[in-house]
């Protein structure tokens, strides 16, 4: 691969998990949200596979695919037992304000999408790029 390319990828891998990150966080009451912000992180590593290797992806992952998308569905399903609890609707949110900051089980839930979304991504993408690296 290329020395330019491998070394603009690791640039690019940091900015687009910061704004993976943005996204995910600006999506209550603007366009974003869990499932976009996944899909920013998972390119992000998607490109540091393509750049280096998958193996390089996977070391930067720290988790395998599999985990993370275990991880996000319970954590899901988490966030939707507040409301069931206190008044029998699943997935009815609480909501908090802190200053001028909403937060509640709703940010729960985009965070277990996020993570859902990227280790389904990834783990298409790494058994990809396994098979193009043989």
């Amino acid at each position: 691969m290329s020395v330019i390319f491998s070394t603009m990828s690791r640039l690019f891998f940091v900015l687009m998990l910061v704004a993976s990150v943005y996204m995910l966080f600006r999506g209550h009451n603007e366009p974003g949200g869990g499932f976009i912000g996944g899909l920013f992180a998972a390119l992000a590593f998607a490109l540091l596979a393509l750049a280096d290797s998958v193996k390089a992806a996977r070391r930067a992952l720290m988790i395998h695919p599999s985990v993370l998308i275990g991880a996000g569905l319970f954590l899901a399903f988490l966030s939707g037992l507040p409301g069931l609890l206190s008044d029998g609707s699943f997935l009815t949110h609480w909501w908090a304000e802190i200053g001028s900051v909403h937060v509640g089980t709703a940010t729960a839930f985009d965070i277990g999408v996020f993570m859902v979304v990227i280790g389904g991504v990834l783990s298409l993408v790494f058994r990809f790029y396994e098979g193009v690296e043989q």
